[in-house]
């Protein structure tokens, strides 16, 4: 069906979920296990590659690999040129504005001077600009929910799917920032010279999250 398409899938949080997708659709029958022996596995309708999330799009975009699975969060930070071709319907979770408890950000009061950490720079600029704020952006690559504990930060913008992490460090949700979800793109090569197969794969992926009734999609 995939007519032997190269597919890149986000090692983590999204992998199983994304396996079990191309198995499902009949793209690929491959189960998530045999990963752990191998990065690179071939089979009789398409060649599968688990790679960090962030470097799906890289693949993508460089010609690698036709297609891949990766989190729309991703693809906010990402400066590669892809092209989003599905919305697949899980992993969802929320970028969202945090500040510590009885803070004056925590009840809605914006001051004149804020400092956020972040994982997601971009994401971040873009929701305060359509604020109209300006804010001082401090990226991290660990736990961001440690900032405003430390005096680094007066609040954080990041990611939750249970909010239970915030719950923890004492931080309330002000304001949503983005949704996501996982998302199937490709590059534009591989819809010019292999359009057919791509195609395909598409559709076979909408058909099977269509009939999973899979949650209504986000943006």
């Amino acid at each position: 069906m995939s007519g032997g398409l190269r597919l890149a899938l986000p090692g983590g949080a999204l992998f199983e979920d994304a396996c079990r997708l191309l198995s499902d659709a009949g793209v690929a029958d491959i189960d998530a296990s045999r990963f752990d022996r191998q990065l690179k596995i071939a089979t009789p309708t398409a060649t599968v590659v688990k790679v960090r999330p962030t470097d799906v799009p890289v693949y993508v975009e460089m010609g690698a690999c036709d297609a891949g699975i990766v989190g729309k969060d991703i693809l906010w930070e990402s400066p590669r040129d892809c092209y989003e071709l599905v919305d697949l319907h899980f992993g969802a979770c929320r970028l969202v504005l945090a500040a510590p408890e009885g803070s004056p950000l925590a009840e809605g009061r914006f001051p004149q001077s804020l400092r956020a950490a972040t994982k997601y720079p971009i994401a971040a600029r873009r929701f305060f600009d359509s604020l109209g704020l300006a804010v001082e952006l401090i990226k991290l690559h660990g736990s961001v929910e440690l900032a405003p504990a430390m005096g680094l930060a007066d609040c954080v913008v990041d990611i939750t799917a249970t909010g239970r992490t915030l719950i923890a460090n004492h931080l309330v949700e002000v304001a949503e920032a983005g949704r996501s979800t996982a998302r199937l793109i490709s590059n534009q090569a591989s819809l010019k010279t292999r359009s057919e197969a791509v195609n395909q794969l598409a559709a076979a992926l909408r058909r099977t999250v269509t009939a999973g009734a899979a949650p209504a999609a986000v943006t």
